[in-house]
């Protein structure tokens, strides 16, 4: 048997296949997974996921969430709210039923609390990219830097106050010109998406912090919540993939529960 997850997300696709032998990820980009895979069919976009995935066996049941899952209204799948399928996938690549969720992708953040394996609390913010990856990515180019060398810095951050995208990259070539080293600048920059999430881990803290999203891989960004928040700050395998993970679960229950 075979469950399939899909995360629709703003820059990339991510989907997971789940079986008795484990899990098995992909990753699309975005715009080239609906040109190339999808057609729209009576206003559903169909998908060949076997096809698509090499899969030899039928898949079973599919769940999807993510940013697209609004406007993408994908044929054969359930659609789940992307807090649930994070929650999902964070306790069961991690193990923990106690933990605060912090997930960073693309164009939004999210912070939820879970307590006994079930989310109790939960924050989003999706009206603003400024504590997003695309942040990250923007300022990284300004920089003339790659994100992976961003994600290196936290020591001795310059300040950086605007709390808009845009404006923050003007603000921050305005800190280049007056001679600030780049480390101190990326440190500004990674310090800065602490203190924009900083509010919603506060209210809904707990000893440890999941970490998922494509942000995760910062790991300046893991070092300063540990040190301003002093809690454990754990990130699952494939962290990006946690959505799609949450799907899979979500898919085999439901699965399950029909056969």
């Amino acid at each position: 048997m075979v469950w399939c997850g899909i995360d629709l997300g703003s820059r990339n696709v991510k989907v997971a296949l789940l079986n008795n032998d484990g899990v098995r990820y992909y990753k699309f980009d975005t715009i080239k997974f609906y040109r190339e895979h999808g057609r729209l069919v009576n206003g559903k976009l169909q998908v060949d996921l076997e096809s698509l995935l090499s899969v030899e066996e039928q898949i079973d049941t599919v769940v999807s969430t993510g940013y697209g899952r609004q406007t993408v209204n994908l044929a054969g799948a359930r659609a789940i709210p992307e807090i649930k399928a994070h929650v999902l996938g964070a306790a069961y690549a991690t193990g923990l039923t106690d933990f605060t969720l912090l997930d960073l992708g693309g164009q939004d953040s999210k912070v939820a609390l879970v307590s006994g394996g079930r989310m109790v609390d939960f924050q989003t913010n999706d009206k603003c990219a400024a504590s997003t990856g695309r942040y990250l990515e923007n300022m990284a180019d300004v920089l003339g830097i790659s994100t992976e060398e961003l994600s290196r810095y936290h020591e001795n951050p310059v300040e950086l106050t605007s709390t808009c995208a845009i404006f923050g990259e003007t603000e921050l070539i305005g800190r280049v010109v007056e001679g600030y080293s780049t480390a101190s600048l990326a440190a500004g920059v990674n310090y800065t998406i602490f203190k924009r999430i900083r509010p919603m881990l506060q209210k809904l803290l707990s000893p440890v912090i999941v970490f998922t999203g494509g942000v995760a891989a910062n790991t300046a960004l893991r070092k300063i919540i540990r040190r301003e928040l002093a809690v454990e700050v754990r990130v699952p395998p494939a962290p990006q993939y946690a959505g799609a993970l949450g799907c899979c679960l979500a898919a085999r229950r439901e699965g399950e529960n029909r056969g």
